[in-house]
């Protein structure tokens, strides 16, 4: 079933008038504004409704906007004012990032050596200003390193920023964390096991992606938090540069004792392993639109203003599947991951992914652990938007499974011969092939599995491109119908 929405921005938040969405995760959303006093674009992260009386979500949320303020470096997302609406939703006001995110940059093509260089150098100058003023990042990962446009005497310079510190901490606090967080992939051991920690977690995650920016490829492919408590050493980085190779690799020792003693001297050890001089950031690749960028033309003071329309909203695409869609490929789901999200008193709740393309609305029980970020569906591939929300960590392994579901873009132009097998469950349906509006969809229901009832698997045919993977754990089938039935995308 298909339908078309239309999501009305709000005409202002605070005093800034409101231009567009620009994305939005299961915490926040995130408006392009217009600052009328200082005659620039601002970003605006707002949080969901939906946990606005979650004092531990709002806590962190404002603490984000505390930790960012304390620096000021060009390569750190600035905030530049805070406040809360007239409905008690808290917001802050950020420098805008015009040329997306590193891992949208990555979606057009991979960076030159001499741009992988100059970004990883960058960052690293982002983590130490924030290692200088006790803030530990906790999260470096593609998505949350954001371009922006600087004009200068040299004219229009791309620089790389810091962003994202949903999960900073000073380090004074650091060994009293009672969440563990963090992406699989680039997490440090130490902060997967939920040990004390201080800047040399941030060092390995800087390490996991220059990796991942020099040899084309992720140096791991952790499914969850635990697989990255004791990682096995990276496979060789293929480069033809084995000083910048031992470098990155130092970087990711599993004993932090091993690594470099700080940021700085990691990238000051891989610039020299590379030749000594680092370039500058790749250039612009998003052209600028005056019409969201300057200030709209000023309403009649005479007017009602409370007559006045809003700012016209984003027109996307909405895309409701009902039969939702299953594994492809035998990947295994790399939902698990992410925040530990304390529960609120509804018995539901929707969750977005952090593109804004997935949502998915799940019983209270199943956001004990939500990870709302891209997922890399196979070894090489592009990352695509995904969802994963469970019980419990760790809820989708073979080893102890339990109710929850992970939702997941793949590139594909037909579906799979099959959907991934559950030798371990009593039974599995037979193929169920369906149409609706044009999507063809494959499911298979397996029944008396352990840990969770009910297995389902499915996968929809959404364009002629890309699929959608749907697994759902859950103790009954009646839960996993509902669970399925919410699924929506939004802009494919």
């Amino acid at each position: 079933m298909h339908d078309n929405a239309r999501v009305s921005a709000p005409s202002r938040l605070g005093r800034y008038p409101v231009r567009r969405r620009i994305g939005s995760g299961a915490f926040a959303t995130v408006w392009l504004a217009y600052d009328e006093h200082l005659d620039s674009p601002v970003a605006i992260k707002v949080l969901a409704d939906n946990w606005t009386g979650d004092l531990h979500i709002r806590q962190r949320f404002l603490e984000e906007g505390r930790f960012l303020r304390k620096v000021e470096s060009p390569h750190v997302v600035t905030v530049y004012d805070a406040g809360e609406l007239a409905d008690d939703r808290p917001y802050l006001v950020m420098a805008y990032a015009d040329q997306g995110t590193l891992a949208d940059r990555l979606e057009l093509a991979a960076l030159e050596p001499a741009q992988a260089l100059a970004v990883i150098t960058q960052v690293g100058l982002g983590l130490t200003a924030l290692h200088d003023r006790g803030v530990l990042h906790r999260d470096i990962k593609p998505a949350n390193v954001l371009f922006r446009t600087i004009e200068n005497a040299r004219g229009s310079q791309v620089v790389a920023m810091v962003g994202d510190l949903g999960l900073g901490k000073a380090m004074d606090m650091s060994s009293r964390l009672t969440l563990v967080g963090g992406t699989p992939t680039y997490v440090a051991p130490e902060q997967a096991l939920g040990e004390g920690l201080d800047a040399r977690a941030d060092q390995f995650s800087l390490a996991a992606l220059s990796y991942y920016l020099l040899a084309g490829r992720q140096p791991y492919h952790h499914k969850s938090l635990a697989a990255a408590e004791n990682p096995e050493p990276p496979a060789a980085m293929d480069i033809d540069n084995p000083e910048a190779e031992a470098v990155v690799l130092r970087g990711l020792s599993k004993d932090r004792a091993d690594r470099f003693d700080d940021v700085e001297s990691f990238t000051t050890a891989l610039v020299d392993a590379l030749g000594g001089e680092v370039g500058e950031a790749p250039e612009a690749w998003v052209p600028a639109d005056p019409d969201l960028t300057r200030a709209a033309r000023r309403p009649d003071p005479t007017a009602d203003t409370d007559d006045l329309p809003p700012l016209p909203g984003p027109s996307r695409r909405r895309r409701r599947v009902p039969w939702l869609v299953a594994g492809v490929l035998a990947l295994v789901v790399g939902g698990g991951a992410g925040w530990a999200v304390e529960r609120a008193a509804t018995a539901e709740r929707t969750l977005d992914d952090a593109t804004g393309t997935i949502s998915v609305t799940v019983p209270e029980e199943w956001t004990a652990q939500v990870d709302p970020e891209q997922w890399t569906p196979a070894e090489g591939s592009q990352v695509q938007p995904s969802i994963a929300a469970g019980s419990r960590e760790g809820w989708n392994t073979d080893d102890d499974p339990a109710p929850g579901v992970f939702v997941g873009i793949l590139v594909g132009d037909k579906l799979p011969s099959r959907v991934p097998q559950h030798p371990v469950c009593d039974t599995a349906g037979s193929l169920i092939e369906d149409q609706q509006d044009d999507d063809d969809s494959m499911t298979v229901f397996f029944n008396g599995c352990p840990g969770a009832d009910v297995t389902v698997e499915r996968v929809v045919q959404l364009t002629s491109n890309r699929l959608l993977w749907v697994q759902v754990r859950s103790d009954d089938r009646a839960t996993a119908n509902r669970v399925l039935e919410s699924v929506t995308t939004y802009g494919i």
